[in-house]
């Protein structure tokens, strides 16, 4: 009896409680209304989140041109630079890598022919020629590896501490919004709500701004390490092209 008695009394004091809060109306629970009730800091934190969302995306559109761009670009030039090969006319191969730059394929497979057109003169093919075809080719390789990874750590950043930012501003709404309960001296639901409310938007850009970063980065990680093993591919056909070359003559 004495707990079905406390239960009736909590249930009442809990409806009495939010029905303060119904009573104290007048909040404005919409994004934009959140918005315009924010602090300074709270503000403060949603530039600094808006800007890093520009960056991401700015990143995101720029990297995946490129990357489309060396895609489309490589496809094209594979078989034409093939054929040349095949048919030994390597200062043809040279050129037509010469107009495909975007193609990480043409980047590593003429610096390669550069070094191995330079020592053409002789009427052998030594091993240093190898070699030194061999390190031009893993130089234009770790270079444009270097090139396709440049914003990624931006995005990773970004995605990494994003949540932070906001979380920080939700923090710090909560703060004022306990401390203007206290200066207030009132109590109920309605007292808090609408600052908590407010700070809890700043999680949720926080997040909103992470989210895509993220998965950006990891799409554009795989598509780098694609383009790894292609170039090194190339390298190694190559190689072996000059080395047939060399037991022809």
């Amino acid at each position: 009896m004495m707990l079905l008695t406390k239960l009736n009394s909590a249930s009442y004091q809990l409806a009495f409680f939010f029905q303060e809060g119904a009573e104290g109306g007048g909040e404005d629970f919409t994004i934009w209304g959140m918005i315009q009730k924010m602090g300074w800091t709270a503000r403060i934190v949603a530039i600094i989140l808006a800007f890093m969302s520009m960056y991401s995306i700015a990143i995101m559109v720029e990297r995946f041109l490129t990357y489309k761009a060396a895609r489309d670009q490589s496809r094209e030039f594979a078989p034409r630079v093939a054929q040349a090969l095949k048919d030994n006319r390597i200062e043809e191969a040279i050129n037509i890598s010469d107009r495909h730059r975007k193609s990480h394929l043409a980047i590593v497979v003429n610096a390669g022919l550069q070094e191995f057109q330079a020592h053409q003169m002789s009427s052998e093919i030594s091993g240093e020629v190898i070699d030194a075809s061999k390190r031009a080719l893993q130089r234009a390789t770790a270079v444009k590896a270097a090139e396709f990874k440049r914003g990624l750590s931006g995005l990773a950043t970004i995605g990494s501490t994003a949540p932070f930012v906001g979380l920080f501003g939700t923090v710090i709404g909560i703060i004022n919004s306990f401390q203007g309960v206290k200066s207030a001296e009132s109590s109920g639901i309605s007292a808090v709500a609408g600052g908590i409310s407010e700070a809890l938007v700043e999680t949720a850009f926080g997040l909103i701004v992470a989210i895509p970063a993220v998965w950006m980065f990891n799409y554009f990680q795989s598509k780098v390490e694609s383009f790894q093993v292609e170039m090194e591919n190339s390298s190694s056909e190559l190689i072996d092209y000059f080395l047939k070359k060399r037991g022809a003559r």
